[in-house]
């Protein structure tokens, strides 16, 4: 069963209020036993609620940043003002941080900005007291104490936003690749349909034409309507679901099939990388969907091995099988199969051996170089 993005992203949303509320209770319930025990503090009651307000106000530190933080200027004001001793409790210094943080990592638009000056503002406050001289090592301290946390959120928001920037990214680009693959599959079983029903359509002209002078050859051609009329069949259930995008350019290249490997192992040895072709078991006629799909897979691993394995050698291992056709592409470059492409060369392998119900296998090998072993069923 698919798990549902929107009921995922929920949990995380309650589970993010729940972090927030206990931890505005754990600064609350500390802040008050400081303010219980610690001599300096004035005004006791007064404190406590001042305590709670602020501890309560870190619950929105997510959604309103610039609450939490107006809350611990205030707090700061009030220990310069009436509430001696009151910023000075360890609680307050964790849960000020915490919103100075959370101001950096969550702010956005005019809030980011007025957050801005209020850690601007918190920083003389801090540093200067009524009363007592002005000294540069306690302005730098509180600069760097208060700048510190903000500049901090602000590198992990803008990392964030690069990693699911890159995700969006990533993910589109592979749905276009496998809606490109399948566009192109779509288009090449249209035209193995099509070959069938065209040998249907002359084969049975060509019968009714015979079948009173010659039986025989009337029989031949009904055997042939029955088989090409088969692989249509069987071609057309792969064909349809499949979305294909309207394309006007005509297919006047020859039709790809595994006959043609000899051909491309050629062309590739031009182009730079030498390509060894190995034919294991008797060939048999493949259905026309395998033939093209088992070409365009070993087309894809050697494009992929010509672009990202470098220097390389590069081995195709063509096996018939009595139930399936194997098909083994290795190379011996120092590629891993990535080197910095995204993967949709994969991508479209894997729809194409998915489409017939095949398996794929591809990773690194121990000795070195990228493999991709696929198998196609065979009826």
């Amino acid at each position: 069963m698919e798990s549902d993005p929107d009921a995922g992203y929920c949990r995380a949303m309650r589970l993010r209020a729940h972090g927030d509320s206990l931890l505005a209770a754990f600064v609350g319930v500390v802040y008050l036993v400081e303010i219980a025990f610690e001599a300096d503090v004035e005004r006791r009651a007064a404190s406590a609620a001042v305590a709670l307000a602020f501890a309560a106000s870190l619950v929105v530190r997510r959604r309103l940043p610039l609450v939490t933080l107006l809350a611990g200027l205030a707090v700061i004001e009030l220990d310069n003002t009436v509430l001696k001793g009151l910023a000075e409790a360890g609680a307050f210094l964790v849960g000020f941080v915490v919103a100075i943080y959370s101001a950096g990592r969550h702010a956005r638009g005019r809030s980011e900005l007025a957050c801005v000056l209020v850690v601007l503002t918190a920083i003389p406050f801090a540093a200067i007291e009524p009363g007592q001289p002005v000294g540069f090592s306690d302005v730098a301290f509180f600069t760097m104490f208060f700048l510190g946390p903000f500049v901090v959120g602000r590198i992990v928001r803008m990392r964030r936003e690069r990693e699911r920037e890159l995700v969006v990214t990533r993910d589109t680009h592979a749905y276009e690749a496998v809606a490109e693959e399948r566009t192109r599959i779509a288009r090449e079983l249209h035209d193995v349909v099509a070959h069938a029903i065209s040998v249907m359509v002359l084969q049975a002209r060509g019968g009714r034409r015979m079948l009173d002078e010659n039986a025989a050859e009337t029989r031949e051609a009904l055997d042939a309507i029955e088989h090409a009329g088969e692989q249509a069949l069987a071609e057309m259930r792969r064909l349809l679901g499949m979305l294909r995008e309207n394309d006007e350019q005509l297919a006047l290249a020859p039709q790809p099939s595994l006959r043609r490997l000899p051909d491309l192992a050629d062309q590739l040895s031009r182009a730079g990388l030498p390509v060894d072709l190995q034919v294991e078991g008797d060939p048999v006629e493949l259905p026309p969907g395998v033939d093209v799909s088992a070409y365009r897979i070993v087309q894809e691993a050697l494009t992929n091995t010509l672009k990202h394995a470098g220097p390389a050698h590069a081995r195709v291992v063509v096996r018939y099988r009595d139930d399936g056709l194997e098909l083994e592409i290795a190379d011996d470059g120092e590629g891993t199969g990535q080197n910095g492409g995204s993967g949709h060369g994969l991508a479209g392998i894997r729809e194409r051996v998915g489409i017939y119900g095949g398996r794929l296998e591809s990773g690194p090998q121990r000795e070195g170089g990228f493999l991709v072993r696929a198998r196609l069923p065979l009826p």
